[in-house]
């Protein structure tokens, strides 16, 4: 298949804010085909284990599935499989390490924040797209909750956004989709915040190794593209009331 973009181009971005009323607050991204509800609710109080460590603040955690619709195939429900699935457990890890590293969580207090990350459509970037949509509703909910409480106080110290990138037929692409991915000798998963230091890197060879000259290469098309990304977060902000 061929690409019908250049090889440093994004898909189209779109974010729809508050799509699911009962949330504090909640994003539907869009990458392409991908598509990803991001939910946040607020719990009053944090884990056990960081009240026994003495840590001060509060925690933020997210939770990512792919309803069962979302693929070409059926993809059974955790709770009918027994267990959870091993790349979800691994992605919404991810996604709640992007989000923490965006806020200071002495300043969010004795709260949890839940992030839930619903695929309703995967076209590859999942991961990339329900960590660009977790950190919009995020920073809405942290508005939202410190709107009356410290209006000129917030716990969100940077902008976090992600893309993903590979190696297809030799070449360098930005924001593969599902054909492009599976085809890929290369995968990447780049999480930035808004200064460009690196949350989170993730690359492996599926089909073939990954020279230095080639990751170079990937790491500039990806800080371009999220450069791109944050744009697009703030441009969705601003339309929402939050810019």
């Amino acid at each position: 298949m061929t690409r019908k973009r250049s090889a440093g181009s994004l898909r189209e971005i779109k974010f729809q804010i508050d799509v699911a009323p009962y949330a504090v607050s909640s994003v539907l991204v869009s990458f392409g085909n991908t598509q990803v509800i991001c939910a946040t609710t607020v719990e009053h109080g944090v884990p056990k284990w960081i009240k026994e460590q003495g840590i001060v603040g509060g925690w933020i955690t997210a939770e990512y599935s792919m309803l069962p619709y979302s693929t070409t195939m059926r993809k059974p429900r955790d709770s009918i499989r027994g267990r959870q699935d091993g790349r979800g457990v691994e992605i919404q890890r991810l996604i709640g390490r992007a989000l923490r590293a965006a806020v200071n969580r002495e300043i969010l207090g004795s709260r949890t924040l839940w992030v839930d990350c619903d695929v309703l459509q995967a076209d590859g970037g999942t991961r990339a797209a329900a960590i660009t949509g977790s950190w919009v509703a995020v920073y809405i909910a942290i508005r939202r909750l410190f709107r009356e409480e410290s209006p000129d106080t917030s716990p969100t110290s940077c902008k976090v956004a992600a893309v993903s990138l590979g190696i297809v037929d030799g070449k360098a692409l930005l924001d593969l989709d599902y054909e492009e991915d599976k085809r890929a000798e290369v995968d990447l998963n780049l999480v930035m915040t808004d200064t460009f230091d690196i949350v989170d890197l993730q690359a492996s060879g599926e089909k073939s190794v990954l020279g230095t000259v080639q990751l170079d290469l990937l790491l500039k098309m990806g800080r371009r593209g999220i450069q791109k990304i944050l744009e697009l977060q703030q441009e969705a902000l601003i339309h929402a009331g939050y810019g």
